[in-house]
């Protein structure tokens, strides 16, 4: 593979290190995760996935860090940004073609791997899914901590709620829900 072609795709993914996530900037939240930060955790959550789940660790792995690639070229587009769920798919599927073009072999693995997430084809972008999710409800959690404000990002909660399909990470989601309403208490009572 072309030298200049591996510098040209780490210039790129290294945009992801510098890209806040929007759905935390539009809500003022300070000091912002960011997209490779997201995708970085939901990879190592990966590892964690029960053997008797039956799925290829690997391939979640992959899929995790290359779910959210295309925001290097398009940027976090949320619904707040009003870009049409078909045209925000197209868009991403095209900065893939784009980014992928010029890896070769692995830049079609990637490609494959981008659009089974997106198609949620296999159970392994399925569960790639949920750990999306649960990410994002434990960075909205850490932030309410952090910042001591409890139910502020309530949204994000109720945007997830019942779409967890996997029954472990489920337990993870009310886990995260219990220690959740504790801090509320901590609050309430003053303490």
């Amino acid at each position: 593979m072309d030298v200049k072609k591996i510098m040209d795709f780490m210039e790129l993914i290294g945009r992801l290190k510098h890209l806040k996530r929007t759905g935390w900037v539009i809500r003022n939240i300070p000091d912002p995760e960011t997209i490779s930060g997201h995708m970085y955790r939901m990879a190592m959550l990966s590892f964690l996935v029960d053997p008797k789940e039956n799925l290829d660790k690997s391939k979640l792995i992959e899929m995790a860090l290359v779910h959210d690639l295309a925001e290097c070229i398009v940027g976090d587009i949320t619904p707040h940004c009003g870009v049409l769920p078909e045209v925000k798919h197209r868009m991403e599927d095209e900065a893939m073609e784009q980014i992928c073009k010029n890896l070769g072999d692995r830049g079609s693995e990637i490609l494959k791997l981008f659009r089974e997430y997106e198609k949620q084809e296999s159970a392994e972008a399925r569960y790639v899914k949920d750990l999306d999710r649960i990410d994002l409800l434990m960075q909205a959690f850490e932030y309410e901590k952090r910042d001591n404000s409890p139910g502020h990002l309530q949204e994000f909660f109720n945007s997830t709620q019942g779409k967890i399909k996997d029954p472990f990470l489920g337990d993870i989601v009310k886990e995260i829900n219990s220690q959740r309403e504790a801090l509320f208490k901590v609050r309430e009572s003053g303490n």
